[in-house]
């Protein structure tokens, strides 16, 4: 799903992706509102809030909201310096942004029990998730082309609803390639949605444990890659040996 880049990628890929991490997000923006009160998934209403507060002369929380931005920001350069510069095993690029948004989902997962609603917890917690949701979301659009987004929904609402009034004036050919978007856009919207009701519905009764569902999804997307790689080289191998037998 990730490691495939180029002319090598297909439609098919980045609905598999899309719907994914689009589910694991939606999980993280309900766990991150209902833990701490901040949307985690997006900076565009921190930037009303910012504004709000700076407007009041708070601030402190003024402080900590240009944080929570800034950190969804260094989450997506930290993302790409590392797909870009992974050189020759570039397909792979994208295990140690995993990797690093795992260990967030576990540590938050495991320590969220001790948030005492102090702005200081509110700052690390929420400002941790902010910075991992900036980093999968870099992650998944250069992997992708620019071709899929799952943090937020504001951008593939648009794309759609401009999709499905291109779909009602376009001739059968054009239609056929409109089809593959606005499916791939519908399934991010579906997952997303989905992944938000059940994120609300296993915080209710796992509390910052519920973080270990993304966790697990992420997991899952990790492996899907690396075990389907040795897979096929196992299953060509047993072939090989079977056919000269």
């Amino acid at each position: 799903m990730l490691r495939h880049l180029g002319n090598r990628r297909t439609d098919a890929h980045n609905v598999k992706i899309a719907a994914l991490l689009s589910l694991s997000a939606g999980i993280v923006n309900a766990c991150g509102f209902l833990g701490f009160s901040v949307l985690t998934t997006n900076v565009t209403g921190h930037a009303a809030l910012f504004a709000e507060r700076l407007v009041m002369e708070d601030w402190k929380a003024s402080r900590v909201v240009a944080l929570w931005m800034f950190l969804f920001l260094a989450g997506a350069f930290f993302s790409s310096l590392i797909i870009n510069r992974i050189g020759r095993n570039q397909r792979f690029s994208y295990v140690i942004p995993l990797l690093v948004e795992m260990t967030v989902f576990l540590l938050i997962g495991f320590l969220g029990y001790r948030y005492d609603r102090s702005l200081v917890a509110r700052e690390i917690f929420a400002g941790s998730l902010l910075f991992v949701m900036g980093m999968q979301n870099a992650m998944v659009s250069m992997v992708s082309g620019a071709e899929v987004r799952t943090t937020h929904l504001t951008g593939t609402f648009t794309d759609l609803g401009i999709e499905l009034a291109q779909w009602t004036r376009a001739p059968e050919e054009e239609r056929r390639a409109l089809n593959v978007k606005l499916k791939l856009h519908a399934t991010i919207i579906t997952c997303f949605l989905s992944g938000a009701l059940t994120g609300a519905c296993a915080f209710r009764y796992l509390s910052y444990r519920s973080l270990f569902l993304p966790f697990i999804l992420l997991l899952f997307t990790l492996g899907y890659d690396v075990f389907r790689i040795h897979g096929k080289r196992y299953y060509r191998k047993l072939s090989g040996r079977l056919s000269t037998k």
